[in-house]
């Protein structure tokens, strides 16, 4: 089923109407009703009554997103949230590091006393917890040293940082937002890839092709490094759209350069 962009956004944020100057365009965008008047909306194109949200030449007219912006905002949004959830669960990793790396000889002390208490009970069902992948990583994490394991939680915090700033820049659909994230996530694949090599898990396999796609699919829709055009390209398009918006919102055919 097509999704339209256009009015699904128009029902959540309202209709955008606009006056231009130009009578051939303003005749095609007004309507007078029996209940008053009613401006036609540059971005799902249908009649809303009352005044018009602004006025003026048709180069000024506001640039509405519409169609497949709408559907570029929509996929930004959506990675800025899974942004956001990454960042917050680093964010307690870290946290749990630095707690652990201040109380490092209780833990220990714990996590052995409960190791000897459940013991026979795994024992009872053929499972050796001395030769567990799991209890041999926490051993190996009590091995480490306070000022280690304080780098890092700091390294974790720094990373979880980075996460959090692409998400509140990508769901503003910032372009400094879109380049952080294409490099920081670019920078990361390979880091991906080895863990990959070590041990395969679905997870890891999802987060590779969603990350993969993540960088290809920013690059490419917002031409960034020059890509498509590049950064002139993107404006260009941009700005021809603010005023083929009106154009042909009022029926009037576009004026070709």
């Amino acid at each position: 089923m097509k999704i339209d962009w256009d009015r699904r956004h128009c029902a959540r944020k309202g209709h955008v109407t606009y006056a231009p100057d130009d009578p051939r365009l303003r005749v095609g965008l007004h309507a007078q009703t029996a209940v008053g008047e009613a401006w036609r909306c540059l971005r799902c194109g249908d009649f809303a009554l009352g005044e018009p949200h602004g006025s003026g030449p048709a180069a000024d007219a506001p640039l509405v997103p519409r169609g497949k912006v709408l559907r570029d905002l929509f996929i930004l949004r959506f990675l800025a949230i899974e942004r956001a959830v990454r960042g917050v669960f680093i964010v307690l990793v870290a946290v749990a590091v630095w707690k652990f790396s201040n109380s490092q000889d209780a833990v220990r002390r714990l996590f052995n006393e409960y190791l000897d208490t459940f013991r026979p009970v795994f024992k009872h069902f053929h499972y050796d917890l001395d030769h567990s992948p799991v209890v041999g990583s926490i051993q190996k994490a009590f091995g480490y040293k306070h000022s280690t394991l304080l780098l890092v939680a700091a390294l974790l915090l720094a990373y979880a940082l980075i996460e959090l700033v692409e998400a509140v820049g990508l769901w503003y659909a910032k372009r400094w937002a879109e380049y952080l994230t294409v490099v920081a996530t670019a920078a990361f694949l390979p880091l991906e890839i080895y863990e990959l090599t070590e041990k395969v898990s679905y997870l890891k396999i999802a987060t590779l092709v969603l990350n993969i796609l993540a960088v290809l699919y920013i690059a490419l829709a917002k031409r960034l490094f020059g890509l498509r055009g590049g950064r002139r390209a993107f404006e260009e398009e941009r700005h021809s759209a603010s005023l083929l918006e009106v154009e042909e919102s009022a029926g009037v055919q576009p004026s070709l350069p």
